[in-house]
């Protein structure tokens, strides 16, 4: 059953719960929705109550402008305040680098693990995201959603063969729908470069997750962020890539959390 929560702007949120036990929230990167989450969160919910929302201006929430990352950070506190006041928190890519934002700025979070949050300019010689961005900021501005969705993939190092075949298949509208957030996931990552001095104000247990098939920047970036961040620790999962297989994340997660 889909759940609304109102967050200090009052922009509502849409979510979904599964499973008893403690409260674990699951933040999604661009192009997610809460039902993005399904196979992880299935896997979770046997230990856990598993939130999943829909992030501002997706699927069922709804986005008050102007938009800050501030605005994110709201929302999350505001779902984990309907949780019962903390929780457990997993982010991916770009909700990876929300939740390690949402715990800098002094969230009642509890644990936290972020899988690959793409600070891709932590890896030596790589170039600023700022012309990246400005060329997915123009294509919206353009009205042209699926050159903004192709230019942000491939911005992200995906091979632009495999960019074409997505365009393709049916799950590419659902994409097209929610493109317009991309600017968020924007916002948030900046320019790239891990925000050390912020992340050091991070105060809870924090699991830095990488694959071992994924591109250079995200081992080098879970590498800084664990540096900064006092006590973190950095796994590697071997065999995967930015999208892990949630057969072999969920282990690792239960094994942060914890069990009941």
């Amino acid at each position: 059953m889909t759940r609304t929560v109102k967050s200090a702007d009052g922009s509502t949120l849409a979510y979904e719960t599964r499973g008893t036990g403690p409260v674990l929230i699951l933040v999604g990167g661009a192009f997610s929705t809460r039902q993005s989450a399904g196979a992880i969160a299935s896997l979770l919910a046997a230990n856990y109550r598993v939130y999943a929302y829909d992030r501002r201006g997706r699927g069922d929430s709804t986005d008050i402008q102007p938009y800050a990352v501030e605005r994110e950070v709201e929302d999350l506190a505001a779902l984990i305040e309907a949780a019962g006041g903390s929780a457990l928190v997993y982010g991916h890519s770009s909700g990876a680098v929300l939740a390690l934002e949402a715990a800098a700025a002094g969230l009642p979070i509890t644990r936290l693990a972020a899988y690959e949050p793409p600070y891709t300019a932590a890896e030596p010689g790589s170039p600023s995201l700022d012309g990246w961005g400005q060329s997915v900021h123009a294509a919206l501005d353009a009205g042209d959603r699926e050159r903004a969705a192709v230019l942000f993939m491939e911005g992200t190092g995906a091979d632009p063969a495999a960019v074409e075949g997505m365009t393709q298949l049916p799950f590419w509208p659902g994409m097209l729908a929610i493109a317009h957030t991309l600017p968020y996931d924007l916002a948030l990552v900046g320019g790239g470069s891990v925000p050390i001095e912020r992340f050091h104000r991070i105060a809870v247990p924090t699991l830095l997750l990488h694959g071992r098939n994924s591109p250079a920047w995200a081992g080098i970036a879970g590498s800084v962020i664990a540096e900064a961040i006092p006590g973190a620790r950095q796994v590697t999962l071997e065999g995967q890539d930015h999208a892990a297989d949630p057969a072999v994340l969920a282990p690792a997660l239960v094994e942060f959390f914890g069990t009941p």
